[in-house]
């Protein structure tokens, strides 16, 4: 046996080269029955530490921030600090920390904003800490209320929005239209679901991507919803599956269309969306009620919770739909949409929204700032 022939039979032998056992992964036949089990275990603990290791690194960051942010405060309103030191902070920082980032003088003065915008350490830490930086700067621009603030960062927390969606949040007044619609969720769902259903639908739904065209149809609004479906989803909230449109039920050789049919995750239980492009009217909740009771009846598993309807219109009466919901056994929500936020603006809100020559002067003086 020559030289290289030698060689080869060595790498050949179980992995085996020079002395050096090389591991030959085991073949599928001669694993255990419980391995494939054993494999998903480790590698959800896997990805769960690695999400937490992310999250602690966010968490020490944001810490960092506001620690260095109340530095710069302290001295600012006991020592009187002008804002040229903070220049010159940001220089030295950056020559002793060359592989950071953060430390431009803008990103510093956030921190200072930061750290007077949220005094207590210990909320930030449960609160603030639990977001990105980022999103904590669309925060200290967007929301002046102390509780508010709050209460966005616990939403983007628990819905892990980026940037971009929790300012839009923010501009559509989201805490204005949680737990809004119109229902029976009380009567018909145990309370746990009851409050958990309540904080998930909202009123008014804003789709704003569906132009400024009126809708005047009931086929048009939902063959656009359709065509918008990611941002619809999206204005409907973390949860919601879509299984369908006009799904096909046959009951008694009759046969029946449900506008649209989603199944909510959190809640585990089929969601039909039955879609107006009129006013409200009681006679909807009866058309509603029968298509909920065929999904209860054809679809749902013995595990789902019962199945909630919601009904969208384009105005309604609250006190009137109240009472056409109550004696119904059902779950459902009735809530208006609306194709422009300042539709569903209280009058006395419309004169905040900046006009576009606001807009036009905050975008050249942010410009200026940062250039």
């Amino acid at each position: 046996m020559n030289e290289h022939e030698n060689k080869s039979r060595k790498r050949r032998d179980n992995g085996k080269h020079d002395g050096v056992i090389m591991p030959v992964p085991a073949s599928s036949v001669e694993l255990p029955e419980d391995y494939a089990d054993l494999l998903s275990t480790v590698k959800k603990r896997v990805q769960a530490e690695r999400l937490k290791a992310v999250l602690s690194a966010n968490a020490v960051q944001i810490l960092m921030y506001w620690d260095i942010g109340n530095d710069i405060l302290q001295k600012q309103e006991k020592a009187g600090w002008g804002a040229k030191v903070i220049d010159r902070l940001s220089c030295d920082l950056k020559d002793a920390f060359p592989e950071m980032n953060g430390f431009s003088a803008r990103n510093l003065k956030y921190m200072r904003k930061f750290a007077e915008a949220w005094p207590d350490r210990k909320i930030v830490q449960r609160v603030a800490a639990q977001i990105p930086w980022r999103n904590n700067q669309a925060l200290l621009d967007k929301v002046k209320d102390y509780d508010l603030r709050i209460w966005y960062a616990e939403q983007n927390a628990v819905n892990g929005w980026s940037r971009n969606i929790l300012t839009i949040q923010i501009d559509t007044k989201l805490h204005k239209r949680i737990g809004q619609t119109a229902n029976n969720f009380e009567l018909t769902l145990p309370p746990a679901e009851s409050d958990m259903a309540n904080q998930i639908f909202k009123d008014p739904y804003l789709f704003d991507f569906l132009g400024t065209a009126e809708v005047r149809k009931e086929a048009e609004l939902e063959t656009k919803l359709i065509e918008h479906l990611e941002k619809f989803l999206l204005e409907l909230g973390q949860g919601f599956a879509f299984v369908g449109r006009q799904v096909h039920m046959e009951v008694g050789g009759d046969d029946f269309y449900i506008d649209l049919l989603f199944y909510h995750l959190k809640l585990r239980c089929y969601v039909v969306v039955e879609l107006k492009a009129g006013k409200f009217c009681p006679g909807h909740v009866s058309q509603l009620t029968m298509y909920m009771n065929i999904v209860d009846n054809m679809l749902r598993h013995p595990d789902d919770k019962p199945t909630i309807g919601l009904l969208l219109v384009k105005e309604k009466n609250h006190t009137v739909a109240k009472y056409a919901l109550a004696g119904y056994t059902k779950p459902i929500g009735v809530a208006e949409w609306e194709q422009q936020i300042t539709d569903s603006l209280p009058e006395d809100l419309k004169p905040s929204l900046p006009s576009i020559e606001e807009l036009e002067r905050e975008f050249e003086n942010t410009e200026k700032s940062e250039g």
